[in-house]
């Protein structure tokens, strides 16, 4: 045993040696060179910062698209409505011939059996033109719904309060708006207690909503939130109604338990056998992430390999310096050969020296990256993160492309006769 350790500790001290010896010589070459190393650092540098904010991106559009997601739905409401989630218009038209238009009254049948289990809100909308005295906002998206709404979704006033149940019955003309009206119409003094006209018929400002930002490129801050019942007498009943569900506090039900028990209801209404499918759609908060991801992951797919294009453009740069290193130091690898050094030092040197070249250019283009990501946030307030998985796929790919682009001309460089390298000037 003893023997076959002293063997072991001398192969890996002769292995270190090599090592050391080949790194020394490759750092040496690389400090001889600074601006010819430098410059073939860029197409690395390049490929990986790219590759790093490509990957910002689309993890930040993740997470906008998780909030807005959060702002438009909450996190445990559903929606179900005659079309809802539809991707194209072929799709969209399939569901209007196929589904049942959903009515009040359907509404208010689902409200007397499952009512006890879960808030319901109808949500209908139009646009139209609000004015105050000789200020007019146009097209603010006017949203017809119930006094439930803020218990199923975070409706957070800035001022005043929501309308009630007893506001919403009695047809009082109250409305809560956004803060892009605010900003437009009162500028310089505070909404509460102002009237506003819509479709003709004054409303009483009790609540400004809290800004919210865009959701998916559109302003949420430009709605006017008024009774549902006075928004029917406003536009008419006869569009189909959309709404909102949510689990009451205390049922101990989940989303999908009371998204199923409105499915079942709604199916008995209809008069749906079993084994058909619905006639009506619905979406959750988990579908809408799903089908992000989805095209997040499409996306994903096609950029990323498209930008590391770059890093395969550095490697071949790579080979072409290695390429004429190798030219310019044949009387060196002569020498070195004719002192004992072996085919495997030679390559190792020009290896070492190709991959040191591509991993330095990894961590300036991680650190480019980096940098570059900041700056775009800061510069146009968007969402952009760095994530672990982008910074190691840019290095992988660099280090990967440092040992193909050096493998060849490290194994033209020991392949060199000695005598016609010692000749080489």
């Amino acid at each position: 045993m003893a023997g076959w350790g002293g063997v072991v500790h001398c192969w890996w001290v002769r292995c270190c040696y090599h090592l050391t010896t080949a790194l020394g010589l490759a750092l040496d070459s690389i400090r001889a060179h600074k601006l010819r190393s430098f410059l073939t650092l860029l197409g690395i540098i390049i490929g990986v910062a790219s590759v790093v904010v490509v990957g910002a991106a689309i993890e930040g559009l993740g997470v906008y698209a998780e909030e807005s997601t959060a702002k438009v739905f909450g996190s445990e409401s559903y929606v179900v409505a005659q079309v809802a989630g539809v991707s194209s218009r072929k799709e969209f038209f399939e569901h209007i011939r196929r589904n049942k238009r959903i009515r009040p009254d359907d509404l208010r049948f689902l409200q007397a059996a499952t009512g006890h289990l879960i808030h319901y809100s109808p949500y209908q909308f139009r646009a139209a033109n609000v004015t105050y005295q000789d200020l007019e906002f146009e097209d603010a998206l006017i949203l017809g719904v119930a006094a439930s709404l803020p218990e199923m979704r975070d409706i957070s006033l800035v001022e005043g309060r929501f309308f009630t149940e007893q506001e919403d019955r009695a047809k009082q003309a109250v409305a809560v708006i956004g803060e892009d009206l605010r900003a437009r119409l009162f500028p310089t003094s505070s909404a509460l207690e102002r009237m506003v006209r819509i479709q003709g018929l004054e409303f009483r400002v009790i609540g400004v909503q809290e800004k919210l930002g865009s959701s998916f490129g559109r302003s949420q801050d430009n709605t006017v939130y008024i009774p549902h019942a006075l928004f029917t007498r406003l536009y008419g009943s006869t569009q189909s109604v959309v709404f909102f569900g949510r689990a009451r506090p205390g049922t101990g039900l989940g989303l999908m338990e009371a998204l199923d028990i409105t499915r079942v209801a709604l199916r008995t209404r209809f008069r749906l056998a079993p084994g058909q499918p619905d006639r009506f759609d619905t979406v959750t908060p988990d579908s809408i992430r799903s089908f992000i991801d989805q095209i997040l992951g499409l996306i994903s797919a096609v950029i990323v390999p498209v930008t590391s294009m770059s890093l395969v453009v550095g490697g071949i740069v790579i080979m072409n310096i290695m390429l004429v290193s190798v030219t310019e130091r044949t009387h060196e690898i002569g020498i070195r050969k004719s002192l004992g050094a072996r085919m495997s030092d030679i390559r190792l040197q020009f290896l070492l020296e190709a991959v040191l070249l591509a991993a330095a250019g990894g961590l300036m283009g991680v650190l480019a990256g980096a940098g570059l990501t900041f700056l775009l946030a800061r510069l146009f307030e968007i969402s952009l993160r760095i994530t672990p998985t982008y910074v190691f796929i840019a290095l992988l790919v660099s280090s990967t492309v440092g040992i193909a682009s050096g493998w060849y001309p490290a194994r033209r460089a020991s392949r060199l006769d000695p005598v016609v390298a010692l000749r080489a000037e």
